[in-house]
């Protein structure tokens, strides 16, 4: 198993190396592009990722152009889309690889089968869920109500490193403000 992915599973579970040993045939690793898609709207998401290098952005686009950024997973991190992936529905959202990337993918009916029969799987699936609501539920009251720096700053607080990483319009699309009022805001605080 990837050693990213064993510690992963090392802290937040009591899984023996032997049994990660035979969970390991389920993640394929996979080598992605920049600004690879892995997903699409309208497509039904069949993997679960796992990013051991890279970043992923997890994004829809509303009927005017304008791409909302909801997610992004970084190194030790997993990102789908959950939604098409428990309801096998097509997805609303796009997965798309911002930065050139190794990923571990797991296939849906893998992951649900191990889900239901692995407990360590189970529990780090819950722990997904739990992690995105509370992510969620922070980032929309962390950034209701709040102005554009009060966005920038806490987002700065969640991810230090994410401005040199990142293109301004991404994370401007996370923020829900404009490339321009960001790049306005990077030089206030440089």
């Amino acid at each position: 198993m990837h050693p990213l992915l064993k510690k992963y599973f090392k802290e937040r579970t009591q899984i023996t190396d032997e049994r990660l040993e035979e969970l390991a045939p389920y993640f394929i690793e996979k080598k992605i592009r920049k600004n690879e898609f892995l997903l699409r709207e309208g497509e039904v998401c069949k993997f679960n990722y796992f990013v051991v290098s890279g970043c992923l952005r997890l994004f829809s686009v509303n009927a005017e152009g304008i791409e909302n950024t909801r997610y992004f997973a970084f190194e030790g991190k997993f990102g789908t889309s959950f939604m098409s992936l428990i309801t096998k529905e097509p997805s609303i959202e796009y997965i798309q690889s911002l930065e050139k990337s190794t990923i571990l993918c797991i296939h849906h009916e893998d992951f649900f089968h191990l889900v239901e029969h692995e407990p360590a799987v189970n529990k780090i699936y819950r722990n997904i869920l739990e992690s995105a609501y509370i992510t969620t539920q922070k980032r929309i009251y962390n950034l209701q109500g709040s102005d554009s720096l009060e966005r920038l700053n806490w987002l700065l607080e969640q991810q230090p490193k994410i401005l040199n990483r990142l293109s301004s319009k991404v994370i401007a699309s996370y923020l829900g403000i404009s490339p321009y009022t960001l790049s306005r805001l990077k030089a206030k605080i440089q």
